[in-house]
């Protein structure tokens, strides 16, 4: 999320270092640690007291007018900076795991999901897992799904088979790929959306508690103990998740879970690991809480594609 929350992460580091807990702090595993650089923003205060002028610079944010239509190669961690487009696109993983983040949250799929970003929405990509990314545009006007936010939506064989057919000649434009096309438009509409995703909490209370999970997702501290950790009510944090983040905290923690979960076995991680790394239980459990929320077993899905 460097793109988006530059400003507040040095203060999340530090909020994370007081608050979590002494096993995180003595050997957090490097597959769920943040590796984005931390931006110094002390340098930033001006001498004069008119603080209108001393706002930090903003990112440059990329404008393509066209949301390509093309098929894409990322290495693990290899990302694209945030971006926009006029048009619609649709985001596809065939191999690895994709993240697409925007201020209003991380959302993320493997092989058995895409993501809908509507046109107009600043995004930035990141891979995990070696990634062969397909990219549709679509239309402005063209908006299958009624969808004026990003969205993760099941993918069926046959979706699958259209969006790869789409983006292996993206410059084609024969009665048979608009025949394509058309189907592939018929088969969005009926695509599920699926909850996999990771709001960005406001409230500073919620983002503490967020940010030492994202640090150390395998913390199994209850919201009373984290609430008091980071100087926050839990019954407060309870009613903030429920209304900023549309959850409740155990919904949350396990979405969370699963993302690192699938950011793990991209990497190559064996199951085992990423079940106890994670925060489950035992592998038995994580396996059935992947499989009923993705659709098959975390022991398969870097076989998927």
């Amino acid at each position: 999320m460097s793109d988006f929350r530059h400003a507040r992460a040095a203060q999340r580091d530090a909020r994370r270092a007081r608050a979590a807990p002494p096993e995180a702090r003595q050997a957090q595993p490097a597959d769920v640690r943040r590796t984005e650089p931390v931006p110094d923003t002390r340098q930033a205060q001006p001498a004069q007291p008119d603080t209108r002028q001393a706002q930090p610079a903003q990112p440059d944010i990329r404008h393509t007018p066209e949301a390509p239509t093309r098929t894409q190669v990322l290495a693990p961690g290899e990302r694209i900076d945030a971006h926009r487009h006029d048009n619609h696109q649709i985001i596809y993983a065939g191999s690895g795991v994709v993240a697409v983040t925007t201020d209003a949250g991380t959302w993320f799929a493997p092989g058995t999901r895409a993501i809908w970003v509507p046109a107009g929405c600043v995004h930035a990509h990141r891979a995990h897992g070696h990634l062969d990314l397909h990219l549709l545009g679509l239309p402005a006007d063209a908006n299958p799904l009624g969808l004026d936010a990003p969205a993760v939506l099941t993918v069926s064989p046959l979706l699958r088979e259209l969006i790869l057919a789409c983006t292996r000649t993206p410059h084609e434009e024969t009665l048979e790929r608009r025949r394509l096309r058309a189907v592939l438009l018929d088969q969005l509409r009926a695509s599920p959306q699926q909850p996999v995703q990771l709001p960005t909490p406001a409230d500073p209370r919620l983002a503490a508690v967020c940010d030492l999970l994202h640090g150390y997702p395998a913390d199994a501290r209850g919201l009373a103990e984290l609430a008091a950790a980071v100087g926050a009510g839990e019954r407060t944090l309870s009613r903030l998740f429920r209304r900023e983040l549309g959850m409740t905290f155990p919904q949350w923690r396990t979405q969370l879970r699963l993302y690192h979960a699938l950011r793990m076995l991209a990497d190559g991680a064996p199951v085992t690991t990423v079940a106890h790394r994670c925060g489950w239980a035992s592998t038995s459990a994580f396996i059935d809480v992947f499989r009923r929320a993705l659709g098959y077993t975390p022991g398969t899905h870097n076989r998927r594609g």
